[in-house]
């Protein structure tokens, strides 16, 4: 068979792509405040800035829209999609909402109480704001190599299970629940283990706690522990998925990742212990319990798109592309985290600006170079995400300075990815004129989406 790993679709549709240049994006940076989330979309070349809701569906998905039931309680396409999930993680409730920091929203007010403390691998942005509007440190306890970017380990998402237990036997009255995100996003979408998955459960059953996963990536998760984990290569990846959620007790999932949809997200849940909290908090933000903030013809295309997400020579194909693209960035010397994820390349920002001062963002930074440069749009995961301005005006810096390109599924094709490499060395080229950005204004709350900023005199 030839080395070359094609796309495993045929494209019927396409979107143009508005070109710009330079001078246009300079302007247009300056207009959004230096914050690419303030951008027109229609004023981005490629845009990686998330991997969520942003892929292309399938003809059997749009197919699939058109046996939507619209029916306010009880529809026909719930019914489907609750199936679907049933046999997907094993647990019997399902309860649909419209993307997951919504399930987050809704569950998190039920199970959690001010105080108390929930311990990760990583919380992701959305994660963390949940559990901290309501009083709740999120915490995160990912092993060691999984902060070490240049560090090549097989399983950098595990959450380290000694520092685990000794928050147990400390503030274990405080934890309503252990979580573990896979793949783990913050750390550069890197895998869990089937092991640490399942000592993890086990550590948390001895000390009476359940375990609630963010699954919105479970199937990239399922493909790595199939091509890396002893035991699991001859493992279909949807039983290695299915056996990655029975160790859980309950989930979360933004189904716009591997669910392959524009819109939606789900709770799930093995027993009622939050079952009646959690329908009453959905009545009153998302929607009754057979829509959950959906149309029915937006749970017929989850109920697809869960099946597709698990088909083999589309994640080999996803892994790839990832690989590809870290594999151009190691040829121009820039660092990223590695091995590369499932579904972003992460850029070490301190191997491309090493003398840039960390009051100076520079992911943030690079980001809004890569822009400047080639009209592409990346996010920053750093110490604007990830960093705090505390009430006496200092600021806490995350322990890594990473932009994430994130690559929306079944949209980009070969030629944007050589392009993007030849974008990002170019910037590298030019570091010495990469200028660093202050904060102006900020939310309390998930200051990246909306800040504003201004360059560094």
């Amino acid at each position: 068979m030839p080395k070359t790993l094609i796309e495993p679709f045929r494209i019927k549709s396409v979107e143009p792509i508005r070109m710009t240049t330079r001078a246009d994006r300079e302007r247009l940076l300056e207009a959004a405040h230096l914050n690419v989330f303030l951008l027109r979309a229609e004023d981005v070349l490629i845009d990686w800035l998330t991997d969520s809701g942003t892929g292309a569906m399938s003809s059997r998905q749009w197919g699939a829209i058109m046996e939507g039931d619209e029916s306010y309680a009880g529809a026909r396409s719930f019914y489907r999609l609750e199936k679907v999930v049933q046999d997907l993680t094993g647990m019997p409730h399902f309860i649909p909402t419209h993307q997951g920091r919504a399930a987050e929203k809704v569950l998190f007010s039920t199970a959690c109480q001010k105080g108390q403390v929930v311990p990760n691998n990583c919380h992701f942005d959305t994660t963390r704001a949940n559990l901290e509007y309501l009083g709740v440190e999120a915490l995160d306890l990912v092993i060691a190599e999984g902060l070490q970017p240049a560090l090549i380990h097989p399983f950098k998402g595990n959450i380290d299970l000694v520092r685990a237990e000794g928050l147990l036997k400390e503030r274990g009255d405080a934890i309503p629940f252990g979580m573990l995100t896979v793949t783990n996003n913050t750390g550069g979408g890197q895998p869990v283990s089937m092991a640490n998955i399942r000592d993890y459960a086990a550590l948390l059953k001895r000390y009476g706690k359940p375990l609630v996963m963010d699954i919105c990536r479970f199937a990239e998760n399922a493909m790595f522990i199939k091509l890396r984990e002893p035991g699991y290569a001859d493992t279909p990846v949807r039983a290695i998925a299915q056996e990655m959620l029975s160790y859980a007790d309950g989930c979360t999932m933004s189904a716009k990742k591997d669910g392959m949809v524009n819109i939606g997200g789900f709770i799930a849940l093995k027993d009622d212990r939050w079952l009646e909290g959690a329908r009453n908090a959905l009545i009153l933000s998302e929607g009754f319990p057979t829509y959950g903030g959906l149309a029915g013809r937006d749970l017929e295309a989850l109920a697809v798109g869960l099946e597709e997400g698990l088909q083999e020579d589309y994640l080999r194909y996803r892994l790839r592309t990832a690989e590809y693209l870290g594999e151009r960035l190691e040829a121009a010397g820039i660092g990223f985290v590695k091995p590369t994820g499932g579904h972003a390349v992460y850029i070490d920002a301190r191997t491309v600006l090493p003398d840039m001062p960390q009051a100076h963002y520079p992911a943030w930074a690079l980001t809004n170079a890569l822009y400047l440069e080639g009209g592409i749009r990346g996010v920053e995961i750093g110490s604007v995400m990830f960093g705090k301005r505390l009430a006496d005006g200092t600021e806490t810096y995350h322990g890594m300075e990473l932009v994430r390109l994130a690559f929306p599924r079944r949209m980009y094709t070969q030629s944007h990815f050589d392009y993007a490499a030849e974008v990002i060395a170019e910037v590298k080229g030019r570091a010495a004129h990469i200028r660093g950005v202050r904060i102006v204004r900020q939310p309390p709350f998930l200051r990246h989406f909306t800040g504003e900023f201004a360059w560094v005199d």
